[in-house]
C-alpha cells in the first residue's frame, strides 16, 4: 500500500507540474478563472438565443442546463486526461518504457496522472457555480443546505470515482491504438453529453434512447447533483421531465456506489488485457509518428 500511495502521489504531482508549468502561477490562476467564466457566457448566450426563438423565459430549465454543464466539466477533462497519459508518455515524450519497467503499478500511475486533471476541473466547476449563484442570480438559483452536504460529498466522490474508472477502462484500449486517440477522447464525452441529460432532460429523447441514458451511471450523478443544488420549486418542475423522479436520493447514491465497483473491476480487466496484448505484440513503447 505504501508503494501504491507513493506512486499515486508522485504521479499526481507530475501531472500537476505538466499542466501548470507552462506559465507563471499567477497567470495560470487567472487563466483558470477566466476560462470557465468565458464558457459560461457562451452558454448564457446560447440560451438567450434559444429563448428568443422559442419565446420562453429563463426558469428551471436554465438552472437544469447550467448545473449540468458545470458538472460536465469533470467529464471532458477527466476522460481526456486518462486518454492522454499513455499517448503523451509513449508518443510525445517517449518515456513510457522507463515508467513501465520501474517497480510501480502502471495502473496507479495513470490514476494519479488523471487526478491532477480532476483538481483543475474542480476549480473550474467551483468558479462556474459561484459565478452563476452570485452574478446570474436570480436567473440561476443554486444553494446547498447544510443537511445535504454529506450526501453531496458522497455523490461527488462516487461520481468522480466512477468517471475515473470509465476513463481508465477506455484508456486501456489506447495501448493498441495509434496517436490519434484524441478523437476518441472527444467522441466519448459527446455521447455522454447527449444521453446523460446534461443539456436537456431525457424526456425529449425517443423512448429507446432514454433507455440508453438510464443505463449510463453519469446520468444519475447529474440528477442527484441537481437535486441537492437546485431549489425545491425547480425540482417540482423538473421531476416529471427527467424521468428519474421515482428514485430517492439514497437509491441513486446506492446505484452510483454499485456502478463504481462494477466499472472499477472492468477498468482493471480491460487495462490489464490491453497492457498484456500490447506487450505481447511489442507495442508498449512503439511510436506511431506519421
Amino acid at each position: 500500500m505504501n508503494t501504491y500511495w507513493r506512486t499515486f502521489k508522485v504521479a499526481a504531482w507530475l501531472g500537476w507540474e505538466m499542466d501548470s508549468n507552462w506559465t507563471e502561477p499567477w497567470l495560470f490562476i487567472i487563466y483558470s478563472i477566466i476560462k470557465p467564466i468565458a464558457a459560461t457566457f457562451i452558454l448564457v448566450l446560447m440560451y438567450i438565443i434559444l429563448a428568443a426563438v422559442g419565446n420562453f423565459s429563463a426558469g428551471p430549465l436554465f438552472d437544469f442546463m447550467y448545473v449540468g454543464n458545470a458538472f460536465f466539466i469533470f467529464v471532458g477533462t477527466t476522460l481526456f486526461g486518462t486518454f492522454q497519459v499513455i499517448q503523451s508518455d509513449r508518443e510525445w515524450y517517449q518515456t513510457i518504457r522507463y515508467i513501465y519497467i520501474s517497480p510501480i503499478s502502471f495502473y496507479v500511475y495513470v490514476l494519479g496522472r488523471a487526478i491532477s486533471k480532476i483538481l483543475v476541473a474542480a476549480f473550474a466547476v467551483v468558479i462556474t457555480l459561484a459565478f452563476g449563484a452570485l452574478v446570474l442570480r436570480p436567473a440561476v438559483e443554486i444553494s446547498l443546505p447544510l443537511a445535504s452536504v454529506p450526501v453531496f460529498v458522497a455523490a461527488l466522490a462516487l461520481g468522480l470515482f466512477c468517471l475515473l474508472a470509465i476513463g481508465i477502462t477506455l484508456g486501456g484500449m489506447t495501448f493498441l491504438m495509434a496517436r490519434h486517440t484524441q478523437s476518441l477522447a472527444e467522441a466519448v464525452p459527446g455521447i455522454f453529453y447527449v444521453f446523460c441529460g446534461v443539456l436537456f432532460p431525457l424526456s425529449v429523447l425517443p423512448g429507446w434512447l432514454q433507455g440508453v441514458g438510464r443505463a449510463i451511471p453519469l446520468t444519475y450523478w447529474f440528477e442527484l447533483s441537481r437535486r441537492l443544488l437546485l431549489s425545491s420549486a425547480d425540482q417540482a418542475v423538473l421531476a416529471p421531465l427527467t424521468g428519474l423522479g421515482g428514485f430517492s436520493d439514497l437509491t441513486i447514491l446506492g446505484f452510483l456506489a454499485l456502478s463504481s465497483v462494477v466499472f472499477f473491476a472492468l477498468s482493471l480487466g480491460v487495462f490489464k488485457l490491453g497492457e498484456y496484448l500490447a506487450r505481447k505484440a511489442g507495442k508498449i513503447d512503439m511510436t506511431t509518428s506519421y
